[in-house]
């Protein structure tokens, strides 16, 4: 996902996406302990996601306070 994707969502939007992320990084990391993950990348690439939509959330905080 990208930043521009990222900044156009508002907060109760990001707060959704960093749930349904971190839902999807479990099932992933569940599926490379069974062996039947087939793109390990993925798990990088969601997590680097998740620091993406907190960074954006943590910005926003900062411009409000």
């Amino acid at each position: 996902m990208k930043v521009k994707d990222i900044r156009e969502m508002n907060d109760a939007e990001l707060v959704q996406k960093i749930d349904d992320l971190k839902g999807e990084l479990f099932n992933l990391r569940f599926r490379l302990i069974t062996g039947q993950l087939e793109n390990p990348m993925r798990i990088k690439e969601v997590r680097k996601t998740i620091a993406r939509v907190k960074t954006i959330l943590h910005e926003r905080e900062l411009n409000i306070g």
